[in-house]
């Protein structure tokens, strides 16, 4: 990749924010009186879950799962690993697994079988983007941000080789 490409954004900090808010809305209206824990998933989640804690005004517990499947690469190199592990009980909890983009589904699938495994009371997931055409299994996205084209996204957390992940934009990177 050049490193002369210029990030162009795609969706604003504004349109973002006003999402988040409706998220928010369907969120709560699900969650109100059962204490989730969200679990995000690091790195790019944490960004948008730091914003969608700050505006659900009910009880609810963080966590947070490393996994990896890119590298320094563009592409899922479609093994996934666990590196860090959530320290809270998953068992009888109202899990919502939150994440930045889903793309081949493959990290989500993964992961939804490992959650499984620890017996939660249920199991949803939150999206800020998702990319349909690059699934590679099916995923149900229960509360979805925004769907996004098959562009290589950086900002707001979304990273390339841990680069523009500060950008307040969700951006498209062209090589």
């Amino acid at each position: 990749m050049s490193s002369q490409a210029e990030p162009k954004v795609l969706i604003s900090q504004q349109e973002i924010a006003a999402r988040i808010i409706q998220l928010s809305s369907e969120i709560t209206s699900a969650y109100r009186d059962k204490n989730p824990l969200l679990i995000g998933i690091l790195k790019g989640s944490f960004v948008f879950m730091a914003d969608l804690v700050r505006v659900l005004d009910f009880p609810l517990e963080v966590d947070f799962i490393g996994l990896s499947s890119y590298g320094a690469g563009k592409e899922s190199s479609g093994k996934v690993r666990v590196r860090r592990s959530p320290g809270s009980e998953v068992r009888g909890r109202h899990v919502l697994v939150v994440e930045d983009i889903v793309d081949s589904g493959l990290t989500l699938a993964f992961l939804k079988d490992y959650l499984l495994e620890k017996k939660p009371a249920s199991l949803k997931l939150c999206a800020l983007t998702d990319k349909p055409e690059r699934h590679r299994v099916p995923v149900n996205i229960d509360y979805l941000g925004f769907t996004v084209p098959n562009k290589f996204l950086v900002g707001y957390g979304l990273d390339w080789n841990e680069k523009y992940r500060n950008l307040p934009d969700i951006c498209v990177l062209d090589a």
